[in-house]
C-alpha cells in the first residue's frame, strides 16, 4: 500500500499544506504578500474559534460590497476607508517629512478628467448656492520653489452634503475643477462652503456601521490632487478648524495637520470664507491613482 500524501488532520495542521502550495510563487512579492495574509487569516479563524454561521456572513458581507459598487458609488473602497486600511496605507507610504506637505486618502469619489478650468474660476455650477469661498496659495516642487504648470485638482460634496454623483439636481462635474499654476507657482478657485455628509448607509458598509453603532457623518472637507512632472502625486484633504465630526470621522480621514484655517470675512455686506493653503511636493513617479468611479 502506497504512503497516504500529506494531508491535514487538525484545523492547526491546515495552514503548512497551503503555504507550502503557495511557495512556487514565481513574483517574490506576491509570494510573500499572500503568505502573509493567508497566515493571519488562518490565525483569526482559530484564534475567535469562527463559526460556519459567521463565516457564511462574512462572505455575504464581501459579496455584497461588490455588488453594491457601480458607476456612482465604490463599496470596496468605502469599506477599506471604514476598517482604517485606506488611511493605514497612505500614513504609512506619505509620512510628510521634510516639508512636504501630507496626505489623506482619496475616498470613493474622485473622477478623473474633471474640468480644466481658468485662476479665479467657480466650480459651483448651475444653481449650487452656498456661502462663497475664495481658496489660493503656492504649489512647491521637491527644491522647495514656487513650481509653474503644476495641476491642482479639487472635488467636494455640495452645501447640501452630496456629491454630483449621487444628486441628479447637480450638474455633470459640479463642484470639481482642475487649476494650473502661474509662473510663480500660485493657484486660485472659487467655490462654495462645504459640507459635511454621511457616507453612503444605503449598502453593506451602512449596515456594519449601525451593527456598531458608529455615526456616518464625515466633517465638511476640500479634496486636492496636486501634481507636477517629475514629483508625487499628492493627495489630500482640508478640513475647517472647529467643524463638527473632526474627531468621530467615519473613515479615520481627519490628521491634525489637514485641518485649515478658513477665514469668514464679510465682503460688501455677503459673507464668505477665505482659505490660504500651499502644497509642497516631493520628487517622484507621477502616477494617478485608479478612479473608484468613471
Amino acid at each position: 500500500m502506497s504512503p497516504l500524501p500529506e494531508l491535514p488532520t487538525t484545523p492547526e495542521s491546515l495552514l503548512p499544506l497551503v503555504l507550502k502550495a503557495m511557495q512556487a510563487t514565481p513574483d517574490a512579492r506576491l509570494r510573500q504578500l499572500m503568505a502573509s495574509l493567508t497566515t493571519h487569516l488562518h490565525q483569526f479563524v482559530l484564534e475567535n474559534q469562527v463559526t460556519e454561521a459567521e463565516f457564511e456572513r462574512a462572505v455575504a458581507f464581501v459579496t455584497g460590497i461588490g455588488h453594491a459598487t457601480g458607476a456612482e458609488k465604490n463599496e470596496v473602497i468605502l469599506a477599506s476607508d471604514l476598517f482604517g486600511i485606506s488611511t493605514l496605507v497612505m500614513l504609512l507610504n506619505n509620512p510628510g517629512g521634510d516639508g512636504d506637505s501630507h496626505a489623506a486618502l482619496l475616498g470613493p469619489f474622485w473622477r478623473a478628467n474633471a474640468p480644466d478650468c481658468e485662476p479665479g474660476d467657480n466650480i459651483a455650477r448651475g444653481d449650487t448656492a452656498g456661502v462663497p469661498l475664495e481658496v489660493r496659495g503656492t504649489v512647491h516642487g521637491a527644491d522647495g520653489r514656487p513650481l509653474a504648470g503644476a495641476v491642482v485638482d479639487v472635488w467636494q460634496a455640495s452645501p447640501v452634503g452630496l456629491y454630483e454623483t449621487q444628486d441628479p439636481n447637480q450638474p455633470d462635474m459640479n463642484l470639481r475643477g482642475r487649476f494650473s499654476t502661474d509662473a510663480e507657482g500660485r493657484y486660485f478657485l472659487r467655490s462654495v462652503y462645504p459640507a459635511g455628509y454621511p457616507v453612503p448607509t444605503d449598502g453593506p458598509c451602512g449596515e456594519l456601521l449601525r451593527a456598531q453603532l458608529r455615526q456616518p457623518l464625515r466633517p465638511a472637507h476640500l479634496h486636492f490632487m496636486v501634481s507636477a512632472p517629475g514629483h508625487r502625486v499628492m493627495v489630500t484633504q482640508v478640513f475647517p478648524q472647529g467643524t463638527e465630526f473632526l474627531d468621530r470621522d467615519p473613515v479615520f480621514g481627519v490628521t491634525a495637520v489637514l485641518v485649515g484655517q478658513f477665514d469668514s470675512v464679510d465682503e460688501g455686506g455677503q459673507p464668505q470664507y477665505r482659505l490660504a493653503h500651499d502644497f509642497h511636493l516631493s520628487a517622484g513617479e507621477t502616477v494617478f491613482p485608479h478612479p473608484p468611479i468613471p
